[in-house]
């Protein structure tokens, strides 16, 4: 289980990150500041470039951009169908998902980015702005660590692999199955060996009583699509072991059985794509 004090600390981390973010958009007062990123929002949607805002890669069905003198993230969701219009009914629209699907998590102790103004916009599409998570991917965590042979290198990889399985494990435990769970979706801020973790791009993540297990090995493997150059076999293990105690409903042979299916889907993924 997640201890009273990791969920407090997560608890704590969001709200001073709300506060910065209530501060930052307080000049001259909250509400205007909010008009003006509507207005933003409205210039972005248009395929202008406002001043202070740049340009993020992102799939076709979203656009991105961000700020980096309000460490504001844009996100519109481009409409891809008549029929995503008639399922919004039902499940909520895409960007309604991903600002409550965060609040969940945070609310259960998961930190995800802050959602800070959020709207319609002409044409069917809407838009979220999110405080954007400190750190970086853990995807560039691991690029970053190959080829520094030092000890405190090694030290510090192992750590970030170990406490990633075990806030992953924790989540999953408690329910949660993330909906696009690859590294680069995971931010990591190191504070020495200590690492914390923000969740991004909540737009599909899922709760439940209890995760089923064909969705979590779904998510072991989005995870494990990291090229063998830029994590062995033994780092791995290292973070599923992690996993494995953390999660705790599996017994040593299920786990094992899971975290080798989850590798070699993984691969086969690879190599299919043309990257192995």
């Amino acid at each position: 289980m997640i201890t009273t004090d990791k969920i407090s600390g997560s608890a704590q981390a969001y709200t001073d990150t709300m506060k910065q973010a209530e501060l930052t958009l307080e000049s001259p007062d909250t509400t205007q500041a909010v008009a003006d990123l509507h207005k933003v929002a409205k210039a972005l949607a248009s395929g202008e470039q406002p001043e202070g805002w740049e340009i993020v890669n992102s799939s076709g069905a979203t656009r991105v951009a961000y700020s980096h003198s309000l460490n504001l993230y844009y996100k519109e969701f481009l409409s891809r169908s008549p029929l995503e219009n008639i399922k919004a009914l039902v499940r909520g629209s895409r960007g309604t998902r991903a600002r409550l699907n965060s609040d969940r998590l945070v609310a259960a102790g998961f930190p995800a980015p802050a959602n800070v103004a959020w709207g319609p916009l002409p044409g069917g599409s809407e838009y979220l702005f999110t405080r954007g998570a400190n750190g970086k991917g853990v995807s560039q965590w691991l690029k970053n660590s190959v080829g520094q042979d030092s000890r405190s290198a090694l030290v510090q990889k192992r750590q970030l692999l170990s406490q990633l399985g075990s806030f992953i494990g924790h989540l999953h435990a408690r329910g949660f199955i993330h909906g696009d769970l690859r590294a680069s979706n995971i931010v990591a801020q190191a504070s020495g060996n200590q690492f914390g973790f923000t969740l991004i791009d909540n737009e599909r993540t899922t709760s439940h009583r209890s995760a089923p297990g064909k969705l979590i090995l779904k998510n072991i493997m989005q995870l494990n699509m990291l090229l063998p150059a830029d994590i062995t076999i033994t780092d791995r293990w290292r973070f599923f072991n992690a996993w494995s105690d953390a999660m705790g409903d599996y017994n040593a042979l299920e786990a094992r059985v899971l975290g080798l299916e989850a590798y070699r889907w993984a691969m086969r993924r690879l190599a299919a794509k043309g990257k192995l």
